[in-house]
């Protein structure tokens, strides 16, 4: 493995020893009682994501992350921290500011109060009004801990626990070497699903379906299920790497453009000088590494620079607790997110941001989850709704649009009298270990 000596060793991600056992069932996905359960002991105690440190680059620019029924302003400070308050002005509770701009200072819209850039209440009208004085000097919007991590501004409700890197760890030791800050955020949408938020992280914790649901990724992800490794560790977080090469299993027909030839192509390898299919696929990722670690900087990877063998050609799929997950692949980072509705837990609301490593000479990218992009940033997030696809069109047949197609199907069966429990296969373990480690917030043994 390539991972240093002193990061924390994963537990074996398809080992069920690793699992008390604890059932899968239907309620957790539709029981509004389950719902306050994790508002009350998971969301308002784990770390969540704002938004990107890009979006935020001057003093007084600021982004608004809602969250269920809570709002929180992450602002860049004038000595370029960024602080994080309570979208909640400190007179009526009146919401400041929505999405994404740049500020002298927080204006209330209602009544008029000012706040500087660090909360700091300095102008009301009629100032003399107040009987027990004036507030200015006095009142402060309410501040939330707010750090730092892989380009990304992160917040926490709870006033005491882990800090973020303890919290995330060990990924940030095990990512050391990608240059997540460098990224270009080519795509980005919010996506309205009818499914509750836990569809997704069972979702993206196995690869068990992608042999029905995404046909057209084991021509270049081999997703053969003793190819991968699976890795979990006690807080919660996992991953599954696998190498980016042609399954041996999944064949395209002979008679089709293979995506593999395409990349050996790229880095001047020559696909048809292989004897057969399997060393195309074993031995040309082989060769491909040595292409790699050989020609990175010439052709302007920049981005490989601090990156290791395993990281440069395969695909590291990791999800962050309870409801992030990042795939790293060599080019592109791809930000899965889920989020809760805040009335009806059998919806949510699904994040896809695609990003992508700058290259020298590259204009247009390949985001992945979401087609041929120009190589810059996306103006502003795209709201849609799912309905079946009809919301979506421009995504249809791409990876992230076949998971939705499965959600509401997942989320009608969980209501029926035929499931009571999930039979899992070795290699889903993660799915269960991912509910157990939730029991454990709802039931007061985490963090």
């Amino acid at each position: 493995m390539n991972r240093p000596a002193e990061v924390m060793a994963p537990l074996d991600g398809r080992d069920p020893a690793n699992l008390r056992g604890d059932p899968i069932t239907g309620d957790r996905y539709f029981a509004r009682d389950f719902a306050q359960k994790e508002w009350d002991h998971l969301w308002t105690r784990i770390w969540h994501i704002a938004g990107r440190l890009a979006d935020i680059p001057e003093p007084g620019d600021f982004m608004v992350h809602d969250f269920m029924k809570e709002s929180v302003i992450a602002i860049r400070q004038e000595d370029g921290s960024v602080r994080a308050f309570y979208n909640s002005c400190a007179h009526r509770g009146m919401r400041l500011v929505r999405g994404m701009s740049s500020v002298d200072t927080i204006s209330c819209p209602y009544h008029g109060w000012r706040y500087a850039l660090d909360g700091k209440l300095i102008h009301v009208q009629d100032e003399g009004d107040f009987p027990q004085g004036s507030p200015c000097g006095k009142l402060s919007l309410k501040e939330l801990r707010c750090e730092n991590w892989g380009g990304f501004v992160w917040y926490t409700m709870a006033a005491e626990g882990p800090g973020l890197l303890e919290y995330l760890s060990p990924l940030p030791e095990v990512y050391a070497g990608y240059p997540m800050e460098t990224a270009v955020r080519v795509a980005w949408y919010r996506i309205a699903l009818d499914a509750n938020w836990k569809f997704v992280t069972d979702n993206f914790s196995e690869s068990y379906h992608t042999r029905t649901a995404h046909p057209q990724v084991p021509p270049w992800i081999d997703q053969d299920v003793d190819t991968a490794r699976h890795e979990m560790w006690p807080a919660g977080h996992g991953r599954t790497v696998q190498p980016m090469r042609p399954s041996l299993s999944d064949r395209l027909p002979d008679d089709l453009p293979h995506p593999y030839k395409l990349i050996l192509q790229h880095w001047g390898i020559d696909p048809d000088s292989y004897a057969s299919y399997e060393d195309m696929a074993i031995q040309g990722w082989l060769d491909l590494k040595a292409a790699k670690k050989r020609d990175w900087k010439a052709r302007g990877y920049l981005h490989y620079e601090h990156m290791d063998e395993e990281e440069i050609t395969d695909s590291p799929h990791t999800v962050i607790f309870p409801n992030v997950t990042i795939s790293f692949l060599p080019d592109n980072l791809l930000l899965f997110r889920s989020e809760p509705h805040p009335d009806d837990p059998e919806k949510c609301f699904f994040d896809l941001w695609c990003m992508a490593f700058p290259v020298a000479g590259q204009d247009m990218v390949e985001s992945v989850m979401a087609g041929p992009r120009p190589l810059r940033e996306a103006a502003a997030c795209e709201h849609r709704i799912f309905d079946g696809g009809r919301g979506i069109p421009e995504l249809a047949g791409q990876i992230v649009y076949q998971d939705m197609e499965l959600a509401e199907g997942m989320q009608a069966g969980m209501h029926s009298r035929g499931y009571t429990d999930a039979y899992l296969p070795a290699q889903e373990t993660r799915v269960r270990f991912f509910h157990e480690v939730l029991n454990d917030w709802l039931e007061g043994r985490k963090p």
